[in-house]
Order: C-alpha cells, then sequence, then structure tokens
C-alpha cells in the first residue's frame, strides 16, 4: 500500500538548507532501510527515499514522522522518529438508568472464569464456565457440552 499525499509548499526550487525539525509524512515502506518521505518543500511530488533511524513497517504508512536532514540537505531526508498519537480514551456515561461504555477497539467485561468482548467489527464474544446464551440472528456456540432448549 502506498499513498499519495499532496503538501503544501512543493516546490523544484530547493533551500540551501534544512535545518532543525521538520514534520513530513511516510508514504511507502518498499524497504525496511529506506523509507519514502515528503515533507513541505520536498524536491520530488512522489517523495525521496530517506535513511532512518527506527523501524517503520507499511502499517505505519501515512503517519506523520520526525525528519532531520544529512548535512542539512533537503534531498537526504533522515526519519528520526513516527509522531505519536495519544490513544482515545475510553469513556463511561452513567444516568442513573443507564450505564454505556464506549471505546476505539474493544470493550471486554471480565469477572472470575468469565468474560465477554465487544469488537469495533461488531463481533460478541462470550466465554465461561457455564453459558446461558439467546439470539435474534446466528448463534453459534462452541463449548465442551452445548445443551439447547
Amino acid at each position: 500500500m502506498s499513498v499519495e499525499i499532496h503538501l503544501p509548499g512543493a516546490t523544484t526550487a530547493l533551500p540551501a538548507r534544512l535545518d532543525g525539525v521538520v514534520i513530513g509524512v511516510l508514504l511507502d515502506v518498499p524497504d525496511a532501510a529506506a523509507p519514502v518521505v515528503a515533507y513541505p518543500g520536498c524536491p520530488s511530488e512522489h517523495g525521496l527515499a530517506a535513511a532512518t533511524t527506527t523501524q517503520l513497517s507499511r502499517a505505519d504508512i501515512g503517519a506523520q514522522v520526525a525528519l532531520l536532514f544529512v548535512a542539512g540537505d533537503p534531498r537526504q531526508p533522515l526519519v528520526i522518529g513516527r509522531i505519536q498519537r495519544l490513544p482515545q480514551e475510553a469513556s463511561a456515561r452513567l444516568d442513573g438508568e443507564r450505564l454505556e461504555f464506549s471505546a476505539e477497539r474493544e470493550i471486554v467485561l471480565r469477572c472470575g472464569k468469565a468474560s465477554i468482548t465487544l469488537t469495533r467489527a461488531g463481533k460478541v464474544i462470550i466465554r465461561g464456565a457455564y453459558l446461558s446464551s439467546r439470539s435474534t440472528g446466528v448463534n453459534r456456540i462452541k463449548g465442551g457440552s452445548v445443551q439447547i432448549n
């Protein structure tokens, strides 16, 4: 997977030097040692191969990265890190009638040997020593012993 991003200020006129940290975007990782990045003022609309001090993978494509430039040369970007996004905090609301939890990826309720997991994809996974289940749709049950009705 690759990402095409048009950054404002892309130009063919290169500044003599780029000093300090520049925030860019990871466009591709065709080779772990040479990720492709773009940044404001990047001399190529397709990005440039960069050196890196950190491990990057294809899962990071599209993420912002912190860049320095070897000897200040805008044609020699060096990825010094990925900009981290703070995870969304799980939230809970209680109004006396109802308790509602929400999370970005999944919610797990656990008590002893029992757990209920709700996933972003809409899966409900119920595990426990004894299960009692009802459904208006498909109901798949796996266990050592299954009793229906």
